[in-house]
C-alpha cells in the first residue's frame, strides 16, 4: 500500500456534487448517498466489512448519468442479523422506497440474501459478489468474537486490515486497496465491532422465494478474501443464476474494474425489467440536489460533510482514546482521513507499547475468572496484533 493516501480526483468531484445523507432511525443513524431519477426502482449497494457508502461512488456516478437510481449505504451499527433486517426495512420506509434491487459484496451480499429471505416482497432482484451463505468459517476463525465489544479500536482496525491483501499489485487494484483502507480508518470502534459481530455471529441463508433467474453472481477469479469454497457454495445454491466473472479485480472490483462492474450492473437491471430514464437525468451534477432525494434530510454543510463520520457516534465512542484515531484532514476539504495505521505512527512508540501492555494485563485479569475458552483465543489475538 502507498505511504500516503491521496483521494482520487473523480472521488473529490463526486463528493462536491452528490449530497451525503444522514438520517436517524431510532437510536441509529443511516449514512447514504441517493442519486438518480426517483421514478426508477433503486439499486441499493451494500458494502463488505471494510467498506462504506463511499466505496460505490463510481457506480453512483456512472449509472445515475444513464438514468438509473443508485443508493449506496453504510452497514448500520446493529449487533445481530434479525435486528439488521428490521432496521434496514425501517430505513426503506423512511426514504419511501418499497421495491428494491440489491447489490452486495462480501458481508453486504450475505445481508442482502438475509433480507431477501425475510422480506421477499420488497426485493425484486439480487446481485451478489464475492459473498457467502453462512458464517461458520468466520466464527471458527474468531474465537474472541464474544468480547468484540471490549476490544479497543486500534486492534479491531488492525484485524480488519489483515484481511486485505498487502502485496505488490497492479496499479488499479493497489489504488482500490488504498481507498478502502482510508475508509476503514474513518470507522468508529462500534462500527467495526458491529460488522465483525455480524460476520462471526452464527447465521445462514435459508431458501429464497426469489427465482434464480433474477439473481446475478459476479465474482472475481483472482485473489479474494472470501474463500473459493464459500463462493462455490453460492453458485451451487443458485444454479439458475446468471454468472458474470471478472478475470481480475481483487476484493474491490467496483473500484479497480468499474467499467466492467458497471456494465454487468446495467445488463442485470435491463434483464430484470428496470427501465432507465435518461430523459430525467440533469445535464450535470452541479445543481445542489443533483438527483438526490429532495424530501430527505441532508447535512447542514451540504455534500462535503465526510470529515467527521463519527460526529453522530460521540455518545457511544467518546471513551475511545484519541491516540487510537487517525489525524483528521483540514475541515471542509471533503477528503477521507489520511494514511492507514501501518504507514505512520498515531502515538509515540513508548505510549503505544504502554497502552498495549496495560490492555493485555486487563484482558488476562478479566478472563482469569470468566470464559476460559474465549480467553485463550482472545489472548492469542492480543499477543499477535499488539506485541508483534
Amino acid at each position: 500500500m502507498k505511504g500516503v493516501f491521496s483521494a482520487p480526483g473523480d472521488y473529490i468531484y463526486f463528493k462536491s456534487q452528490v449530497p451525503l445523507h444522514k438520517i436517524p432511525i431510532g437510536s441509529r443513524q443511516w449514512r447514504y448517498y441517493d442519486f438518480g431519477p426517483k421514478v426508477v426502482p433503486p439499486l441499493i449497494c451494500l458494502p463488505g466489512i471494510a467498506g462504506t457508502a463511499d466505496v460505490y461512488y463510481k457506480q453512483v456516478m456512472s449509472l445515475s448519468t444513464k438514468g438509473y437510481r443508485v443508493i449506496s449505504v453504510d452497514i448500520a451499527r446493529v449487533w445481530n442479523h434479525h435486528e439488521w433486517v428490521q432496521t434496514f426495512e425501517k430505513f426503506l420506509d423512511t426514504i419511501d422506497v418499497h421495491h428494491i434491487h440489491l447489490y452486495g459484496t462480501a458481508l453486504g451480499g450475505f445481508l442482502a440474501q438475509l433480507f431477501t429471505q425475510h422480506r421477499p416482497r420488497r426485493v425484486r432482484s439480487l446481485l451478489l459478489s464475492n459473498t457467502f451463505l453462512d458464517t461458520n468459517s468466520f466464527s471458527a476463525a474468531m474465537p474472541w468474537a464474544p468480547v468484540v465489544g471490549w476490544t479497543p479500536a486500534f486492534l479491531l482496525k488492525r484485524y480488519v486490515l489483515t484481511g486485505i491483501r498487502d502485496v505488490p499489485q497492479e496499479p488499479f487494484i493497489a489504488d482500490s486497496v488504498d481507498f478502502v483502507v482510508s475508509q476503514v480508518e474513518s470507522l468508529s470502534k462500534d462500527d467495526l465491532g458491529s460488522r465483525l459481530t455480524l460476520t462471526a455471529d452464527a447465521a445462514s441463508v435459508g431458501p429464497l422465494l426469489l427465482p434464480d433467474s433474477l439473481i446475478t453472481i459476479m465474482d472475481t477469479n483472482d485473489y479474494c478474501a472470501t474463500p473459493q469454497q464459500l463462493k462455490d457454495q453460492v453458485r451451487e445454491r443458485y444454479p439458475g443464476a446468471r454468472q458474470a466473472y471478472l478475470k481480475t479485480g481483487g476484493d474491490f472490483p467496483f473500484l479497480s474494474r468499474p467499467d466492467e462492474v458497471n456494465l454487468h450492473l446495467q445488463l442485470h437491471l435491463r434483464r430484470v425489467g428496470v427501465e432507465a430514464r435518461p430523459d430525467l437525468v440533469r445535464s450535470n451534477y452541479g445543481d445542489g440536489n443533483g438527483g438526490g432525494s429532495p424530501n430527505e434530510p441532508k447535512n447542514e454543510s451540504g455534500n462535503s460533510d465526510d470529515k467527521s463520520r463519527d460526529d453522530s457516534n460521540n455518545n457511544n465512542s467518546e471513551s475511545t482514546s484519541q491516540a487510537d484515531e487517525p489525524p483528521l484532514v483540514p475541515e471542509g476539504t471533503g477528503l477521507p482521513p489520511l494514511a492507514p495505521p501501518h504507514t505512520h505512527s498515531h502515538t509515540s512508540r513508548n505510549q503505544l507499547l504502554g497502552n498495549q501492555l496495560l490492555f493485555l494485563l486487563l484482558v488476562r485479569i478479566f478472563f482469569s475468572t470468566k470464559q476460559n475458552m474465549v480467553a485463550s483465543g482472545y489472548s492469542a489475538l492480543v499477543e499477535k496484533y499488539c506485541l508483534e
